[in-house]
């Protein structure tokens, strides 16, 4: 696989005057090695590729060689030249100047003839992973995995286990959707410039079916963001003192009849206790 070297890096940095921001928490990812093993986790060989903030290409490169189509979608219009010149070769890679954020997936492929599931592959700017993870995974969209660099702390929260300091409702948005994996660590050295903190890649495959079957999603997590707005309180205090007008009678009454303990954290409780929880206060 031919992948972009430091020294081109360099050389496209220079030539279009590209000085990283850090208010996008810009990044450029220069070690091969690492690329590849985000190449096969993703596992895209033939197959429909979002890649989200590529950045000057590094990334782009390696999946427009193994990809049927790469759509490249880049919010910095300053990186785009450069962008353009290191993809120029390869016909499959489309790049739209957009912010992630606001971009209808779907539409996008379909006004491209692709109606089947597609895979997203990103190096994730900090400061928008959650918010660009649970836009992809709320929004229904036909995609069947997700591969991202992102902070190592964020990471942790994704894969973390009731009853730990990770835990929280990221974890539960995440898993509830996906089975969630770590498959790198990640120094700062690989990067140009260095960002001050360790990165993971993770890789999301979405579930057939949420993890938990419940009448009334939204509802499921509205408690859920109840009950980690106070994590440090119980489930009784956290719950009554919540915008959800829940009574403590009603409450104590769910937990027993769930055989949930009124005095425990919602920090303690797995998603299926919590999704039964849910069931008997709607």
């Amino acid at each position: 696989m031919e992948l972009m070297n430091v020294g081109k890096l360099m050389y496209l940095m220079d030539k279009y005057d590209i000085k990283p921001k850090k208010r996008m928490g810009q990044n450029f990812l220069i070690d091969n090695n690492i690329i590849q093993k985000i190449i096969r986790e993703a596992d895209v060989n033939g197959a429909n590729v979002v890649e989200i903030g590529p950045g000057i290409g590094s990334l782009t490169v390696g999946l427009a060689q193994v990809a049927k189509k790469v759509i490249a979608i880049e919010l910095d219009k300053k990186l785009i030249p450069a962008l353009e010149e290191t993809v120029g070769q390869y016909p499959n890679v489309e790049i739209i100047n957009e912010d992630a954020l606001s971009v209808d997936f779907d539409a996008i492929m379909k006004e491209r003839g692709i109606e089947e599931e597609y895979s997203i592959v990103a190096n994730l700017p900090y400061y928008i992973t959650t918010p660009i993870i649970m836009y992809l995974l709320e929004s229904g969209f036909k995609v069947d995995k997700l591969i991202f660099m992102i902070q190592k702390e964020v990471a942790a929260r994704m894969v973390a286990k009731p009853a730990t300091k990770d835990y929280g409702a990221l974890t539960l948005g995440v898993q509830y959707h996906t089975e969630v994996s770590q498959v790198a660590k990640i120094p700062p050295t690989v990067f140009i410039p260095k960002p001050k903190v360790d990165s993971a890649v993770i890789k999301l495959v979405k579930r057939t079916k949420p993890l938990v079957d419940v009448k009334d999603e939204r509802f499921l997590f509205q408690i859920i963001k109840a009950g980690f707005g106070k994590r440090r309180k119980t489930l009784l205090n956290s719950l009554s003192n919540s915008p959800l007008g829940l009574t403590r009678e009603a409450i104590t009454e769910a937990c027993l009849i769930s055989d949930i303990s009124p005095q425990k954290r919602m920090e303690e409780l797995s998603l299926q206790e919590i999704a039964n929880l849910a069931v008997h206060l709607a």
